[in-house]
């Protein structure tokens, strides 16, 4: 490469890369792999907790002192009490690898006091490195990478994932594709939030949203899009879309469109909830530790989702004549003028 990389970048480079041999190695022969459903539609293989061990080897080893959390091993290593929380996806699109269906990536990010300071994703089947450090842009492989320029909905192809865990709640999930749809030029849907989030950044999408997805399937991406000069937040513009289980992401003008159509889909939760269910303690002293705020905000987060009701669906929005004329006039939409992080 290059530029020179700061060394936490280096190492998770280093650690994507060996996850990304190992993941290779084993889609070599898929049907051999042994597949345990950790819930419905929700799968985990070897493969994931052999890519996400090695991952785990490679930040110890560099910085034993560091908070981990990992989508299979949770936080159970690491040091517990760090400003510096790991945040790992060892293989983000497990189905689709299982199928043999070439979308996926592996994603780590590397936080400090709750923000995004390093984010690497990698595309094994692409040899495709998307990598970023706060304040020095956004890349794939050596190119710098920016969203894209587009600023009317009708010209945006937008990228989405269902919902597929037991429990979501997919009808009013149909109600926000369908609104989101009769709007843009297309909506697709890989399979890979990670990857996903990197095409808004290298302006292949204009724009993306998802609800349920966790730290580790959106905290890479998310650095990648404001490196590359987009926004991202949640569903009613807010920066905490980490805690919410909901984001939405794009270019500046498409990205203020998306909060408009999509703020009364949110599922946004009270600090009341979020406090009662980020008082977790690590098992030694009491403390809350970064990684156990994450977690007991994802409950609070899941908790919520459960009690609630679906939302009213808004009004269908018909793309009028006058619309079409404020749009091209290059009138701002309502929505956050400043990235959120």
């Amino acid at each position: 490469m290059s530029q020179a990389l700061h060394p936490m970048l280096n190492i998770a480079i280093k650690a994507a890369r060996a996850a990304g041999a190992i993941i290779n190695r084993a889609s070599l022969d898929i049907e051999r792999l042994q597949v345990t459903a950790k819930s419905h539609n929700d799968f985990v293989t070897e493969v994931d907790q052999a890519a996400e061990q090695a991952i785990i080897d490679i930040i110890r080893e560099a910085y034993p002192g560091h908070g981990i959390l990992a989508e299979e091993s949770g936080r159970t290593q690491g040091a517990k009490h760090s400003d510096f929380v790991w945040i790992i996806d060892p293989l983000d699109g497990t189905t689709n690898f299982i199928h043999g269906f070439p979308v996926y990536a592996v994603s780590i990010a590397l936080a400090w006091r709750g923000q995004v300071q390093q984010a690497v994703v990698y595309d094994p089947t692409r040899n495709d490195l998307f990598y970023a450090s706060r304040g020095k842009g956004a890349y794939l492989n050596d190119r710098r990478i920016r969203v894209s320029k587009r600023t009317r909905m009708l010209e945006a192809l937008i990228g989405t994932g269902f919902p597929f865990r037991k429990g979501d709640n997919f009808q009013r999930y149909m109600k926000m594709f369908e609104d989101v749809m009769v709007q843009c030029a297309g909506l697709r849907r890989p399979g890979a939030a990670s990857l996903d989030l990197c095409y808004v950044a290298a302006g292949y999408y204009d724009g993306f949203f998802e609800t349920g997805l966790s730290p580790w399937d959106v905290a890479a991406g998310s650095l990648m899009i404001t490196e590359a000069g987009g926004l991202v937040g949640n569903f009613t513009g807010e920066p905490d879309f980490l805690y919410q289980r909901e984001i939405v992401a794009g270019t500046p003008r498409i990205y203020g469109q998306l909060v408009k159509t999509l703020a009364p889909y949110t599922r946004v939760i009270t600090e009341a909830a979020a406090e009662e269910g980020a008082d977790g303690t690590d098992g030694t002293d009491g403390g809350k530790t970064p990684a156990d705020e994450v977690l007991g905000a994802l409950q609070a987060a899941e908790a919520a989702q459960a009690e609630a009701q679906p939302a009213e669906a808004p009004k269908r929005r018909r793309i009028t004549a006058a619309v079409k004329a404020a749009e091209d006039s290059g009138e701002r939409p309502v929505g956050r003028d400043d990235a959120p992080f």
